[in-house]
């Protein structure tokens, strides 16, 4: 039989999974609502509830976890994620693979986009590529020289938490100015002025597609804000390609321009020789293809023991 893999995203608001064949090919998918409050008890019951729920034959034998945040090196442990609530050190591979009965892996769920983006999306062919994921957080990932960037405790690359303005909001990680608090859906929710439990990016996207002025301003002071935090991390990676996906990225024809001003007025032209910016080509799929394309490196079937993973991170 075909060896299968089942690739899981998870996200504040929803759970993406997909089952694929071995070359990534999408056979099989499944949305479901992620628990409120998201605790990792509820969640860790709602994913293995998802997962039955989309293999019920158990054709796929091993499983990867995209989370929203970093994991340990071993691909184990859920270290931190600062837009749900608890989840601090979860283990939760251990805690999944006695209830799917198939072997687990765990990684940054902008990681996990980079790859699926690497393999069949916008960064194909792509050796040195930034990842910005732009919604309720701002996350991301590195790849240089086709592969991902951890660092030595698995942590490294997290671009939404460097420092943009040191007198700016606070942010769930304790920074303050963030790139996450400033560019987030909280971020642009307060440039609009509205409350982020009240705000609709889609509609203030529909507004500026019609040429609204107060509109396409909004978008413009967002993308000068992004663009100056862009800058920063192009003088130290200094990447081919920069991608950029999640929810806010659909506006991007928006606030790519006021992007581009911020980089080419603050980052001197050997930085940013051959750069190119542009949209994830998956969209919400990215993530849960990469987490399976993961769980195929790094994994061996259940059959023959859990002990393959090999802590890319």
């Amino acid at each position: 039989m075909t060896q299968q893999l089942i690739g899981v995203d998870l996200g504040g608001t929803a759970i993406k999974l997909g089952r694929f064949d071995r070359e990534g090919t999408l056979l099989a998918e499944l949305e479901v609502a992620t628990p409120q409050p998201a605790m990792p008890g509820a969640v860790t019951m709602a994913i293995a509830a998802a997962v039955e729920q989309l293999d019920p034959g158990r054709q796929a034998d091993r499983v990867g976890v995209g989370h929203p945040g970093p994991a340990d090196r071993t691909g184990r442990v859920a270290r931190i994620a600062i837009n749900l609530p608890g989840w601090l050190d979860v283990p939760l591979a251990d805690w999944l693979e006695p209830m799917l009965e198939r072997p687990v892996t765990l990684a940054n769920d902008a990681n996990c986009a980079a790859l699926g983006e690497l393999h069949s999306g916008a960064a194909r062919g792509a050796h040195d590529v930034l990842l910005l994921t732009l919604g309720t957080g701002v996350g991301g990932a590195v790849l240089l020289n086709g592969a991902l960037l951890s660092g030595h405790s698995g942590a490294a690359a997290e671009p939404g938490l460097i420092g943009v303005d040191p007198d700016g909001p606070a942010c769930n990680s304790g920074n303050r100015g963030s790139l996450e608090s400033l560019c987030s859906l909280r971020g642009l929710a307060r440039l609009s002025g509205v409350e982020p439990s009240a705000f609709d990016p889609e509609a203030l996207g529909e507004r500026a597609d019609a040429g609204d002025p107060q509109a396409l301003a909004i978008w413009r002071a967002y993308g000068q804000l992004l663009g100056t935090g862009l800058s920063s991390l192009l003088y130290v990676l200094t990447p081919e390609l920069v991608l950029i996906g999640g929810g806010l990225s659909g506006a991007s024809h928006h606030f790519l321009p006021a992007v581009w001003e911020q980089v080419n007025q603050r980052v001197q032209a050997t930085s940013r020789e051959g750069l190119a910016i542009r949209r994830c080509a998956l969209g919400n799929g990215a993530g849960r293809l990469g987490a399976a394309l993961l769980a195929r490196e790094r994994l061996t079937p259940l059959a023959q023991g859990i002990d393959g993973i090999d802590g890319i991170g």
